[in-house]
C-alpha cells in the first residue's frame, strides 16, 4: 500500500487537505512504524524474532488534524491494524474481563489481553485519557501485556502523558503505566497554530429551528463534516459506577438527541463527564419546554451548563429559538440564562478560547 506521505500529499493534490506543518512534521514518525511493522510481518514467515518499535503517543490541542493524520496511517498499513475510541475499547476490556472471571481465572486481564495480541499487530487509540479510578488500576497491567506481546500502540490525546489521570484518586499507583508510556512510545505534541474543526464551524449556522426535514439535513451535514462519513461507535462514559451511552460519537464529535441525554435519569455528574470528553455536541429535536416536560427541561438547563463552562460547541435542532423555548410554567424565569447562553454559544467565536488541551 501507498505510504502516509503519499496519501497525504494526493489529498492535498485534490484539494481535500491544506498541507499543514505540524502535520507534515511528525509523519516520519508514523513511517518509522509502518515500514519496520510491515518488514517484521515479512520476518514472521520465516520464523525470525523480531523487536517491535516504539509506538506514538500524539497529544495536542482542539483540531489539529491528529485523529485524521492517524486515520490515514491506519488506511497505509498492510498488517492487522484496529482504530478505536479509548473510551470504546475500555468498555470492551471491562466485559472481556467479565466473562473470563465465569471461568474462574485468577488473573481476568491476562485472557483478554491476550487476545487482543492475537487479533491486530498495530492498535491505534483514538482520544485516549483516563478519568475512572477503576480503568486506571486495570490499563497498566493491561497495556505491559500488550507491549509483552509485541502490539504496537499509537494513541492521540488532549494531555502529555504527565497529565493523564491528573488529580485522581491514589493517582500514585497510575505513576508506573505513565513511566512504561514513556518507555514504549515516542511522545509528540502536535503544536500547530490552526484549529480545522473550528474553522469548519467559523460563520456556519449552529443552531436549526423549527425542527423537520430540512433542520435534519442541515444538521446531518454539520455532523458529516466535523465527524466523517465514516460509522461512528457509540461513547460509554463511566460514571459513579454506571455507564452512559451518548449513541454516536467520533474525533472529538459527539451526536444525540434530546431524548438521548435530557429524557433519561441523568444528572450533573453524567453532563460533566461528557462535557470533558466531547469537543462538539450535536444535538437532536429539542422540544418546546415547559409543564409537560418540566424534568427534561431542567435537565437541559443543566446540560447547557456544563457545555458552557467547558466551552463545548453546540450544535442543534430545536423547536424554537433560545427565547421561545420555554415560555411558561416553573422554571420559565430561570431559563432566560439558559436562552442567553444558547444564544451566545451560536456567536461565530464562540469556544475559539476553549480549555486547553482538549480531546482531539
Amino acid at each position: 500500500m501507498d505510504d502516509l506521505v503519499k496519501i497525504y500529499a494526493d489529498k492535498i493534490a485534490k484539494g481535500e487537505l491544506v498541507e499543514d506543518s505540524a502535520q507534515v512534521a511528525v509523519m516520519p514518525e508514523f513511517e518509522r512504524i509502518r515500514s519496520i511493522v510491515e518488514k517484521q510481518g515479512k520476518w514472521r514467515i520465516f520464523h525470525f524474532a523480531a523487536v517491535p518499535p516504539k509506538g506514538l503517543y500524539l497529544w495536542g490541542g482542539v483540531g489539529r488534524g491528529k485523529s485524521m493524520i492517524m486515520d490515514l496511517f491506519v488506511s497505509s498499513l498492510d498488517v492487522p491494524v484496529r482504530r478505536v475510541h479509548f473510551h470504546a475499547f475500555m468498555q470492551e476490556i471491562h466485559t472481556g474481563m467479565h466473562e473470563a472471571r465465569k471461568t474462574g481465572v485468577e488473573d481476568a486481564i491476562a485472557p483478554v489481553a491476550a487476545d487482543v495480541a492475537k487479533s491486530v499487530r498495530v492498535l491505534a487509540f483514538d482520544e485516549m485519557q483516563i478519568n475512572d479510578i477503576t480503568d486506571a488500576m486495570i490499563v497498566g497491567r493491561l497495556f505491559e501485556a500488550l507491549f509483552r506481546a509485541g502490539v504496537v500502540v499509537i494513541a492521540t490525546s488532549n494531555r502529555p502523558p504527565d497529565d493523564l489521570y491528573k488529580d485522581g484518586l491514589n493517582r500514585q499507583l497510575f505513576l508506573p503505566f505513565i513511566a512504561l508510556l514513556k518507555e514504549k512510545m515516542v511522545v509528540w505534541e502536535m503544536s500547530s497554530p490552526h484549529d480545522y474543526r473550528q474553522g469548519l464551524l467559523a460563520g456556519a449556522p449552529v443552531y436549526f429551528t423549527p425542527i423537520g426535514p430540512r433542520a435534519r439535513a442541515s444538521l446531518h451535514a454539520v455532523w458529516v463534516d466535523l465527524a466523517g462519513a465514516q460509522k461512528a461507535d457509540p461513547l460509554i462514559l463511566r460514571v459513579k459506577g454506571r455507564d452512559v451511552e451518548i449513541p454516536s460519537f467520533r474525533n472529538g464529535v459527539a451526536r444525540a438527541t434530546f431524548f438521548d441525554l435530557c429524557g433519561q435519569p441523568l444528572g450533573p455528574a453524567d453532563y460533566l463527564a461528557l462535557a470533558d470528553v466531547v469537543k462538539v455536541l450535536v444535538l437532536e429535536d429539542i422540544p418546546q419546554l415547559g409543564r409537560s416536560n418540566f424534568n427534561e427541561a431542567k435537565r437541559f438547563v443543566t446540560l447547557i451548563d456544563a457545555l458552557y463552562e467547558a466551552q463545548v460547541r453546540l450544535v442543534c435542532s430545536a423547536a424554537a429559538q433560545p427565547e421561545m423555548l420555554y415560555i411558561e410554567g416553573e422554571g420559565s424565569f430561570e431559563f432566560d440564562r439558559t436562552a442567553s447562553r444558547l444564544r451566545e454559544m451560536q456567536g461565530v467565536d464562540w469556544g475559539a478560547d476553549a480549555r486547553a488541551p482538549v480531546p482531539e
